[in-house]
């Protein structure tokens, strides 16, 4: 959350939304902290009047969340995404919204940059990943899983497959068969309980892998059984997890240890926790 840094000198309400795992803020706190009104609704009324695509978008760009209110009680108030709320950034003429619109121009020409030449993406991802203490050999596997998840999610929107609250579905029905636990009981298993906190960067190399081995076995079920819809890709879900879920028994069965772990790398980052573990050896 760096790019909301303006908004620490006040509270912006802010409520966490499960479904499609992203944060929600009320549009009222944002904007009296960008210009100052006394006013407001009126304000957002002067908004729409001058910016007519915000008008026309506006049941888009924001939604009705329960949040509380002032007077302490819930009420379902005007609320948007990051997405949202930077497209409104972008429509609020006050000197206050301005490094945010040049954060904006920023990311904009960053992803032109990226369109024309895919590399750059992929070399900043790394570059993140190891300015937060992550090993090279992690980032390569971190990286090819999420090329892996890419191909799935395309292959479930080629197939029919509602995005976000099918997604989640599907997701949790390889994790399931592949752990044992789906994705919030994986979070509660490595102690993840900040709503940020993304499972698959606290995941340890043989975590990783065996994600990706789910993920790519429903990929290829998927394909091979020309699943359309959603409960036909629930199956190839189930199997795909199932394939991996059966790999990982027999792994265990040999090794004697536990592919799932309750580590995570919030205190201890990951190339220092590979570095105390191989001194262990």
């Amino acid at each position: 959350m760096d790019n909301l840094a303006l908004f620490e000198e006040k509270q912006v309400r802010r409520v966490w939304n499960e479904v499609d795992e992203k944060w929600y803020f009320a549009v009222q706190d944002v904007i009296e902290i960008l210009t100052g009104s006394a006013d407001v609704k009126q304000y957002v009324k002067k908004l729409k009047s001058r910016d007519p695509e915000l008008s026309s978008n506006w049941g888009t760009i924001c939604t009705l969340v329960e949040m509380t209110a002032a007077d302490g009680k819930t009420r379902r108030i005007q609320s948007a995404n990051i997405e949202g709320l930077l497209r409104l950034i972008q429509s609020v003429p006050s000197p206050r919204a301005e490094p945010f619109k040049r954060w904006l121009a920023k990311v904009g020409y960053e992803r032109l940059q990226e369109i024309e030449d895919p590399e750059l993406a992929s070399r900043r991802m790394r570059e993140i990943y190891r300015q937060k203490g992550y090993s090279d050999a992690w980032i390569e596997r971190r990286m090819r899983g999420i090329a892996v998840r890419d191909e799935l999610t395309n292959e479930w929107k080629d197939r029919g497959v509602k995005e976000q609250i099918e997604y989640s579905i599907l997701t949790a029905e390889i994790s399931k068969a592949t752990f044992g636990m789906t994705p919030r009981e994986y979070r509660n298993h490595k102690a993840l309980t900040h709503p940020g906190d993304n499972l698959r960067d606290h995941m340890t190399d043989l975590e990783l892998i065996f994600t990706m081995l789910g993920e790519a076995s429903t990929t290829e079920i998927a394909r091979n059984t020309d699943a359309h819809g959603f409960p036909r890709n629930k199956q190839a879900a189930k199997e795909g997890g199932t394939v991996a879920g059966n790999a990982r028994k027999a792994l265990e069965k040999k090794s004697g240890r536990k592919v799932s772990t309750k580590k995570n790398f919030k205190e201890t980052p990951e190339s220092q926790r590979r570095l105390q573990e191989k001194g262990v050896e």
